[in-house]
């Protein structure tokens, strides 16, 4: 069984940092997607599922604040570690306030920034509902491990990725570019093609189940709701 990379969401416009800040989370095992402004992080943030998000304070548009307030507004839970050039104590607290989880000021060590975001991940693993169901599917999202019927199901890293964009939003159309977005990490580019590929694999592993994934040409695909078969 695979299991699937924990997803960050690095949000800055620094591009050696961001780039610097890749690489360390790719040796500690994890995938992530860079959004160098706040508009693109919100985006992100509504059309993919992201573990943790690293939120630079000094944007171009929205500045990390106002990017933290509104992905709380909108219900995101996800731990936000937020990076500042700012030592103030008032700024320190406003982004507390706001929803941040932890906080760390320019310019630091990245062992230091490793050792947070590994603190702030198993915060939220303990935290959050491990299971997820669906009729006979089942997907642990702590051990990131998936069964079907009770069965361990084998699953590429991309193919639990697509799967677990599509679980939530349950009988909601998603587009191809939502997935694209979801699946995506740093540095590596995707096609609608390759996504089609994925959602036929996941077809070819579910449909004898009864879990049905639904093309709706020109704007994406849909998860039905689980039926259960009707007795003979």
């Amino acid at each position: 069984m695979i299991r699937a990379a924990m997803r960050i969401l690095i949000v800055e416009d620094d591009e050696a940092l961001s780039d610097g800040l890749a690489r360390i989370l790719k040796s500690e095992g994890y995938a992530s997607h860079a959004a160098p402004r706040g508009e693109l992080a919100i985006q992100a943030a509504s059309g993919a599922h992201f573990d943790l998000v690293i939120l630079d304070i000094g944007l171009p548009d929205l500045d990390g604040f106002e990017v933290l307030r509104r992905l709380r507004e909108r219900g995101h839970r996800m731990p936000v570690l937020v990076l500042t050039a700012r030592d103030a104590v008032d700024d320190r607290v406003h982004g507390l306030d706001l929803g941040a989880d932890d906080y760390l000021v320019k310019p630091f060590a990245m062992p230091e920034l490793a050792a947070r975001v590994r603190a702030l991940v198993r915060r939220s693993q303990s935290q959050r509902g491990p299971r997820v169901e669906h009729g006979p599917l089942v997907l642990d999202m702590v051990a990131r491990r998936a069964f079907l019927a009770g069965v361990p199901l084998e699953l590429a890293a991309r193919e639990w990725s697509v799967l677990e964009v599509l679980l939530g939003r349950v009988e909601r159309v998603v587009s191809k570019e939502a997935i694209i977005q979801a699946l995506a990490r740093w540095g590596e580019e995707l096609s609608p093609n390759a996504i089609e590929v994925y959602v036929s694999r996941l077809r070819a592993k579910l449909e004898d189940a009864g879990i049905r994934i639904r093309t709706v040409r020109g704007f994406g695909y849909l998860l039905e709701e689980y039926k259960e078969a009707a007795s003979s």
